[in-house]
């Protein structure tokens, strides 16, 4: 048989140049969380591109330097592996989403996982994995533009903007206990409040304007605690880089003007960190729309502090 060669788009470098692990989910020893890109794109609506996300990422992290937090003076890369982007199938959704899942599942008996996307559709398996693992829904944190709760893409079942329906429909998450958080973009009205009939909290970007710091947010993360707390529930955070505004992050597929601020995003991580965090995906990095890599920048910035933040809060787990 032929020797099975990664997609020229795969990134060989590290995520803060953290040891390379094994996709298998052998654990590496004291390595309790883990980085791995989904290279995929095959879901987007518009511009393409966020496949070459990962490598991107992984590129700006570097900037990060010895990857000692400011806040948490601890850099989490001893800590750490990555290991790599998952060879997945680049166009067929339905396949990509079944092959992600079988391959998140020895991964997340092993580590904590954080994940580099690829289109907003890798969340939907990677949920479906946690929520066989844990045995129940998962409370979710949700950043983005945009709803994710259509009903179909321009004639398709499924897409990067649906897996938020698809998920409460599976009942992977807990609707009393999802929260978005910077929704803005136009959508009809029965798609833009499918999340909050279901009983989830829809906090638009308007509600978040000019406030910047703990004491401005301080109401939004007290409500956030009170649902995605409640009973201490296992909580995923999905962060859509396009939940910040295009002068934050041009480099996305589906920029929508008057969105959050690279502080807003850092000081809800920042406060939300002693939450019972399993995992995380940063997704819709597309690298080809940046300007001087500051998409990739804020990406990378939010994944290190997310995972400082759960060292920090947890650091026996």
């Amino acid at each position: 048989m032929p020797a099975r060669y990664a997609p020229p788009y795969s990134s060989d470098h590290t995520f803060l140049g953290a040891a390379r692990g094994d996709a298998d989910g052998a654990p590496r020893q004291a390595a309790r969380f883990a980085v791995a890109g989904v290279p995929f794109d095959g879901a987007c609506t518009n511009r393409p591109g966020a496949r070459f996300g990962p490598g991107a990422i992984r590129a700006a992290s570097r900037m990060l330097c010895d990857a000692i937090h400011p806040l948490y003076d601890y850099s989490p890369r001893d800590a750490l592996i990555d290991v790599g982007d998952l060879q997945l199938p680049a166009t067929s959704l339905e396949r990509q989403r079944e092959a992600l899942q079988a391959a998140a599942e020895p991964l997340l008996s092993a580590y904590h996982v954080c994940w580099l996307g690829g289109d907003h559709s890798i969340t939907l398996p990677i949920l479906r994995a946690h929520r066989a693992r844990a045995g129940r829904p998962l409370a979710i944190v949700h950043l983005d533009a945009h709803c994710d709760a259509w009903s179909d893409h321009f004639g398709e079942r499924s897409g990067h903007g649906t897996w938020m329906r698809e998920a409460i429909q599976e009942r992977l998450v807990i609707p009393e206990a999802t929260v978005q958080i910077g929704i803005r973009s136009p959508a009809a009205s029965e798609t833009r409040e499918f999340v909050q009939r279901a009983g989830g909290r829809v906090i638009d970007a308007r509600e978040l304007r000019g406030r910047d710091n703990p004491q401005q947010l301080a109401d939004v993360i007290d409500g956030v605690r009170a649902r995605a707390g409640r009973d201490r529930p296992p909580v995923y955070l999905t962060l859509d880089i396009d939940c910040l505004d295009p002068a934050f992050a041009p480099g996305t597929g589906t920029p929508e003007a008057g969105g959050l601020s690279t502080v807003q995003v850092l000081t809800l991580l920042e406060e939300l960190a002693e939450l019972n965090w399993v995992g995380m995906d940063c997704v819709e990095v597309a690298p080809a729309y940046d300007h001087a890599d500051i998409t990739s920048l804020a990406a990378a910035t939010f994944v290190w502090t997310y995972l400082c933040g759960r060292i920090a809060s947890a650091p026996s787990t």
